[in-house]
């Protein structure tokens, strides 16, 4: 049977000094804002060249650490930029006979965490470190659950952080408070999005939206997250992509579309996966998968540029060179170099075979194009470390890709590996509403042979397509992806602020702690 959990010494001390500041007639929430004028970061960067520019600061932050020299203190704030250390002097903020701020507010019911407000002036210790002297403070939010404890020593080493994933990503409002480094991941992926959408707006393409609850799933190989609309009385799909509407945009007269969007699968988590996860798709009429491979990696180049004004980056252990232009291989010969299979000749038999011969698992619903999929990524994908375009894929697993100008039997479609991962995805896309109406009729045959990945028969997608869709070319990013590799991590998780996480149980007889 499950219990009651009681706050800890901490939060019922926490609490107590709560009281005794409103007691005090102080309020340890207050309604009036506060004017900041500079950052810590900004302090550190320019007080040197410029000390006149910091005689009179207003600056708000959390308390880090406090270092308690009986009338004199100096703590450790930590702004949305930077740590800066602050100097208070008890004469100096309670100038009067009555010292009750700074002996019993300061000393007594004060804590790390909290965040305070202080004005003051700049100065340099005689250790030479950049510091706020405090002249007036304002307690703007007491802090009720004590931070886990992290110690830096002289050389920024940082000593017990805080490593668990489950805490870290369930509390991710902490992580970010005391493990500075995650902050600036999430600054780069809002800079990749916006280096990228520079480079979409510059080249005249409209940034839109198209619906997340969508009456057909479409435009990718996934299974749906299913949820029901009352007013309608039907079952609605959250998006799993967001193709089949940007086409649709197409068709009706836009020449190049794009969306950041967010979609959602079905499907199970890994360092890779998150059922919810971040698409960007462009789609630019009268063009080709060569033009796009050609765009993908110019727009690739100028992200990293635009992040870390270089081409060459280290990403886990190997050195990557992003300068354009990229390797291309199809994925015939990448399987052939590993198996001395000619999967263009290969029959489904001789896939499964190959299949069983490398240990790579298979069931009866795939066909040849997973059949295909499996191998190319149990035996391929890793050793792809470099940027490369693995190009012309069969046609069995590209439904709604147009069929290959010069190879029977592929279509003309690219993928994007770096460092052993998909990045990009992309097509001369399919604008021939009777092939493609035949496309998804064999999709719906895999989906009677129970593949719930197969796609859906799209009639409305069917129409517009009818309507007439001028030559294509369309791509897909994986944000998430992209940013773990020019961010140098391992896991999704670490660049999605809240990933999906299993609920945590909360007992109703500890909602009454939860402040």
């Amino acid at each position: 049977m499950m219990t009651e959990k009681p706050l800890s010494e901490q939060e019922i001390i926490r609490r107590q000094k709560l009281q005794e500041l409103e007691n005090l007639g102080i309020n340890p929430y207050p309604p009036e804002s506060f004017l900041v004028n500079v950052t810590a970061k900004d302090i550190k960067q320019n007080y040197e060249r410029d000390k006149l520019n910091y005689k009179d600061v207003s600056i708000a932050g959390r308390i880090m650490s406090v270092r308690d020299m009986g009338k004199a203190a100096f703590a450790v704030i930590q702004d949305a930029t930077e740590k800066i250390q602050i100097y208070i002097k008890r004469d100096e903020i309670c100038p009067d006979e009555n010292k009750k701020l700074y002996d019993i507010v300061w000393k007594k019911l004060i804590d790390i965490g909290d965040i305070i407000g202080i004005k003051g002036y700049v100065f340099t210790t005689k250790t030479g470190e950049i510091t706020i002297h405090v002249l007036d403070l304002n307690l703007l939010a007491k802090s009720l659950h004590p931070l886990p404890v992290v110690k830096v020593d002289e050389s920024g080493k940082a000593h017990d952080a805080v490593t668990d994933p489950e805490f870290r990503y369930r509390q991710r409002y902490v992580d970010l408070i005391i493990n500075p480094p995650v902050k600036d991941i999430f600054i780069k992926r809002s800079k990749i999005i916006q280096s990228i959408r520079e480079f979409f707006n510059n080249k005249g393409y409209l940034e839109v939206e198209t619906p997340i609850l969508q009456a057909i799933p479409g435009g990718a190989a996934a299974r749906p997250f299913v949820t029901h609309h009352n007013a309608l009385d039907t079952s609605l799909y959250l998006r799993i992509a967001n193709e089949l509407y940007l086409k649709r945009l197409i068709v009706g007269g836009f020449d190049g579309v794009y969306e950041f969007a967010k979609n959602f699968r079905n499907e199970g988590m890994d360092r890779t996966h998150n059922p919810e996860f971040t698409g960007l798709e462009i789609y630019v009429a009268y063009k080709d998968y060569v033009w796009m491979m050609e765009f993908t990696e110019t727009m690739i180049e100028k992200v990293v540029a635009d992040l870390y004004d270089t081409s060459l980056l280290e990403v886990g252990n190997n050195k990557i060179d992003f300068k354009a232009p990229f390797k291309r291989i199809s994925i015939t010969d990448a399987i052939k170099e590993k198996t001395g299979l000619d999967i263009a000749h290969a029959t489904e038999t001789e896939l499964k075979s190959l299949c069983k011969k490398h240990g790579i698992e298979t069931e009866e619903t795939m066909g040849k194009g997973k059949l295909i999929d499996e191998i190319f990524s149990i035996l391929c994908e890793k050793d792809l470390i470099q940027p490369t375009f693995v190009i012309d894929y069969p046609i069995e697993s590209s439904p709604l890709t147009k069929k290959h100008r010069n190879k029977a039997g592929f279509v003309e479609r690219f993928e994007l590996y770096i460092n052993g991962q998909e990045i990009a995805n992309a097509y001369t896309e399919l604008n021939d509403p009777i092939d493609q109406y035949q496309r998804f009729e064999e999709q719906a045959t895999l989906k009677q042979k129970g593949d719930d990945e197969a796609m859906y028969m799209d009639y409305d997608f069917i129409r517009a397509l009818a309507y007439g869709m001028p030559p294509t070319a369309g791509l897909g990013v994986g944000i998430d992806r992209l940013t773990m590799l020019l961010t140098n991590q391992h896991s999704i998780q670490e660049v999605i602020l809240f990933p999906q996480m299993r609920p945590e149980k909360i007992l109703e007889t500890e909602k009454e702690n939860i402040p």
